[in-house]
């Protein structure tokens, strides 16, 4: 089944049913609130009011579904996930409408305000479930029948790796799982090719056998006490996407690591990969764009007076541009206020010091203030950065980090940021050895991203610009 094609589906069955329930809610408002507050019957006209709301009301939905995640994963949604997200999505709606629109209404009685939103909340919710339930049933039966799948490798051949095979693909409601081979982590552990589950190559080949074989998921099995196997095979397995399952011991099913949500499921660790719900993310690339933009408003003069104390203090451009790599290993250019002499990594890529000579009378003072960063608001606009989130690096130093820590393509996840919680504990890193420590803030900050630490990590950067003490 085409993702596009059933997203397209839920998106025109909330148009649909949001248009449909503001009709209702209209006549509900003309036919029944309006004669209580004149004391006349109201005819129902489709007035001008109606013909807005009916353009903007379905689209306010629509977007409200999209920011919380309502058209994610469309293919792996499941009933009672519908249910408690649309619950959400419609409460949320309700409230947001009841406050701009209906709140300030002129009505006998209060009690009617109640019913307005009452109504509003019971009209959406209940048309739009009806709709979103019906297909997602649909989706979840095809996959029980294993009409649809989700190509899956195992990673290990071991007893645990036929075991779990087994009961998969024993199951008479199928989880979606549709193995297309094994990988071994060790020479010994190739059983699984006696229940004719081909062995695709070893561990390290994953990433190319992930692309070929369009892989979603990864079960793993090997021992929970050969972690640094486990290390490892996490590591190659990051940033392809797919989804990381973990077969478990009885120590992980009793210290509770074990989450089902599906009653006929096979009992796995699923590696959580979303960093922080949908709506966390929506609302933190809107603050990081208007932030940005006011930043660049209110900063103009500041920034041209920089631009004017750069250009005189040494010969050479205003703007530093460098490639840095950001998001999913992509690279872009991110730009900052010169600091240091015009052609300083003419040798070679290098990193600075504080006693480093190559950096200029104004650069000093900018980079302990962190001036020298402020043109990056628009590498933040332009969606390359954000405002917090692990510094981005040059490919060559991520390549010497990598070969220490391979950890490090966890970073790749997020956009990364201005300011980090490894850049206000540490600062500038003036060699690899400082990067590795500033990473393990960096991976700190991924485990517990939240618009919470994002706002202490600005005020702790604003303090130190304040007393200068960037380093």
């Amino acid at each position: 089944m085409s993702r596009r094609l059933q997203v397209l589906k839920y998106v025109l069955a909330d148009l649909a049913s949001s248009a449909l329930a503001w009709t209702l809610f209209y006549a509900f408002r003309k036919a029944y609130l309006e004669p209580k507050k004149f004391g006349y019957a109201i005819p129902v006209e489709l007035d001008g009011n109606y013909w807005v709301g009916l353009v903007c009301i379905p689209l306010f939905w629509s977007g409200l579904f999209l920011v919380i995640g309502g058209y994610a994963d469309i293919l792996r949604r499941f009933r009672i996930k519908e249910l408690g997200q649309t619950l959400l999505i419609s409460l949320i709606g309700a409230i947001v409408i009841f406050f701009v629109l209906l709140l300030d209404d002129v009505v006998a009685s209060y009690r009617y305000l109640y019913q307005s939103f009452l109504v509003l909340f019971g009209l959406h919710f209940t048309l739009t479930f009806i709709p979103r339930i019906i297909l997602t049933s649909r989706t979840v039966r095809r996959v029980h029948n294993r009409e649809i799948g989700f190509n899956t490798i195992l990673v290990g051949g071991n007893e645990r790796a036929v075991g779990i095979h087994q009961e998969i693909t024993g199951m008479a409601k199928s989880p979606g799982n549709r193995f297309v081979g094994f990988v071994n982590v060790n020479g010994g552990d190739q059983q699984l090719m006696a229940s004719g589950l081909p062995r695709l190559g070893k561990w390290t080949d994953l990433r190319r056998l992930i692309a070929e074989h369009q892989v979603e998921e990864a079960i793993i099995a090997v021992e929970s006490s050969e972690h640094a196997h486990m290390s490892r095979i996490l590591n190659e397995l990051e940033g392809t996407n797919v989804r990381i399952k973990i077969i478990p011991d009885m120590y992980d099913i009793l210290s509770g690591s074990v989450k089902m949500t599906s009653i006929f499921g096979a009992p796995l660790i699923e590696v959580n990969p979303q960093i922080m719900p949908a709506w966390q993310f929506a609302i933190k690339r809107a603050f990081d764009i208007g932030f940005s933009l006011l930043a660049l408003m209110l900063l103009a003069v500041p920034m041209a007076v920089i631009a004017l104390l750069v250009r005189l203090s040494s010969p050479g451009p205003v703007f530093f541009r460098q490639e840095r790599i950001g998001l999913g290993g992509k690279p872009f250019r991110i730009i900052k206020f010169r600091s240091m002499v015009a052609n300083a990594e003419k040798a070679g890529p290098q990193l600075s010091s504080a006693t480093d000579p190559r950096i200029t009378s104004i650069g000093r003072f900018l980079r302990r203030t962190r001036l020298d960063e402020l043109p990056q608001f628009w590498n933040v606009v332009k969606g390359e950065m954000s405002l917090v989130g692990p510094r981005p690096e040059r490919q060559h130093f991520i390549d010497e980090i990598i070969k220490v820590a391979p950890h490090y393509r966890h970073l790749h996840k997020v956009r990364p940021g201005i300011t980090s919680w490894g850049q206000v504990k540490f600062g500038y890193a003036e060699n690899v050895d400082q990067m590795l420590r500033r990473l393990k803030y960096d991976i700190l900050y991924i485990e517990n991203m939240s618009l919470a630490v994002d706002l202490k990590i600005l005020a702790y950067t604003a303090l130190i610009m304040l007393k200068g003490d960037g380093k």
